[in-house]
């Protein structure tokens, strides 16, 4: 029965869930996946603190508990540990039949190789899964994805923060590990990325981060050809983003939040992934919590309706909220082509010829029957007709994907050219800088010697009021000459005319 907040969903739009009783810690790059009506919350980060809990909320009851694990008997005592379930951030969990398993993350426990646990929803048991073949060395910030059996992981960062964008399937029948191979250009490393399939033959991978980049791009993968390719898409810009977080439903790829260590991405997009077209479904405040790095989304079937279900993340400040959106139903995602009239009679003729070729290669023997003889000539030269056209059609087609893959050919020697013109100019900026290094030292040794020419004068400056001390006394000492010079003339000249007058008198 649907409960009051369900009937005031409305469609496309998020809407905060209210939550009965105590909340878990806040988190972020925790791992989350929707069981029975159950979100199941495994680990993640805090202020810089891996968590080592598994946090269960009820979708119908609306409340939160802690789901108390019971250690796998054997590898506990062989171990001896006494944590049952590690602390750990930035792994992957999927579901396959009443297990969850965790794949990878990092956790203070380093390891070479990455680490597979599973956790058991019946028993509660939870323990080290015991994995062979080609294991794949630890990783987090990976993306996990599964295809029937089989969990397909994708890029990371390793323990020595190494980025990474290599191909692993683990096959859970088995537990054995094997690489898988690409052809063609594989995305560049990355870690906080997301991954999806589609038609269970295509891996998309979109967005994500380098320790510099943050990727806007959609990368595909053939799982059945495994070459690697990067189409064309339409619709709504999309910027880069890391740390988001995305669910299929249908033909549609869910993407929620996500950022770029600067800002939040505010926008829920969706990707068609039939006809590879962008359509922003809503957006938020820039300070939500749906607006942040390291969030969980998941889809949920509650009262057998289909919703999606977000928890957490961190945008300045790690959240504890849950949000749920109910996804408006969509038309078929499939290309008009096959959904016309046209189609269908052409699909017909299709099948016939293909039965026509098969019971050729099979040899039957008919009897003849004289009064159907007009028809089957009649039939027989419809199929044929049909034949001829589809023959037709098929060398147009092919001589289109020569044409592509001419025109794939002529980018791709593009693309080769663009990177040795980069790989020149990479050369060239390191000799500019080691030659700005070179400058920068040169003015560093012309700042230390001007600056002890400015101690030196500053150590000539008593000198010089001594010296202009000098030449003031000397100034004064050579007026003092001149004027007992001026005194000595006078008195000499005032002397003579006295004997003059003097020796005057005697003649007289």
């Amino acid at each position: 029965m649907e409960t009051e907040w369900q009937s005031r969903l409305a469609y496309d739009q998020w809407t905060a869930v209210p939550v009965s009783g105590s909340r878990p810690p806040a988190r972020y790059k925790h791992a989350a996946v929707a069981v029975d009506e159950k979100l199941y919350v495994v680990g993640g980060s805090r202020n810089g603190r891996y968590l080592s809990d598994v946090q269960v909320f009820d979708l119908k009851r609306l409340v939160w508990s802690n789901l108390k694990l019971k250690p796998n008997a054997d590898k506990f005592e062989e171990t001896g540990s006494l944590d049952i379930l590690p602390a750990i951030s930035g792994h992957t969990v999927v579901n396959w039949g009443n297990k969850l398993f965790l794949i990878g993350g990092h956790s203070k426990k380093v390891a070479d190789k990455i680490t597979v646990l599973f956790i058991d929803l019946e028993t509660r048991l939870c323990g080290v899964v015991e994995t062979s073949g080609k294991v794949p060395v630890a990783r987090g910030g990976h993306s996990a994805t599964l295809v029937g059996s089989r969990v397909i992981v994708f890029g990371g960062e390793d323990k020595s923060r190494r980025l990474l964008n290599d191909v692993f399937v683990l096959d859970l029948e088995t537990m054995t590990w094997d690489m898988a191979e690409g052809t063609q250009t594989p995305p560049a490393p990355r870690f906080d990325h997301t991954a999806a399939v589609h038609a269970e033959r295509y891996l998309l991978i979109f967005g994500g981060c380098s320790h510099s980049i943050f990727f806007n791009n959609l990368h595909v993968l053939d799982l059945q050809t495994m070459e690697w390719s990067q189409p064309l898409l339409q619709g709504d810009l999309v910027t880069a983003r890391a740390g988001h977080a995305g669910i299929t439903i249908d033909e549609n790829w869910y993407i929620v939040g996500g950022g770029d260590n600067k800002s939040g991405c505010p926008e829920t997009l969706v990707l068609n992934m039939s006809k590879l077209v962008w359509s922003e479904l809503t957006s938020v405040k820039q300070r939500d919590p749906l607006a942040s790095e390291g969030l969980s989304v998941c889809s949920a079937i509650i009262d057998g309706e289909m919703y999606l279900v977000a928890f957490g993340g961190y945008n300045g400040k790690y959240s504890n909220e849950v949000f749920v959106m109910k996804p408006k139903p969509r038309d078929s995602s499939r290309p008009k082509i096959f959904q016309s009239p046209a189609a269908a009679a052409a699909a017909a003729s299709v099948t016939a010829a293909y039965a026509l070729t098969k019971a050729e290669k099979l040899d039957f023997t008919k009897a003849e029957d004289p009064n159907s003889k007009g028809v089957e000539n009649s039939s027989e030269k419809d199929v044929t007709n049909g034949v001829k056209a589809i023959r037709e059609e098929k060398n147009v087609l092919e001589l289109s994907l020569a044409e592509v893959r001419a025109e794939n050919a002529r980018i791709k020697g593009q693309i080769d050219e663009k990177n040795g013109t980069l790989s020149e100019l990479s050369k060239e900026l390191l000799s500019v800088q080691g030659q700005l290094g070179a400058e920068r030292s040169r003015c560093f040794k012309l700042e230390a010697q001007i600056s002890e020419l400015h101690k030196m004068l500053e150590s000539m400056q008593p000198i010089e009021n001594e010296v202009q001390e000098l030449r003031t006394q000397k100034s004064a000492f050579e007026r003092n000459i001149e004027l007992a010079s001026a005194v000595q003339i006078q008195k000499q000249g005032s002397g003579g005319v006295w004997r003059w007058i003097a020796g005057g008198n005697g003649n007289a």
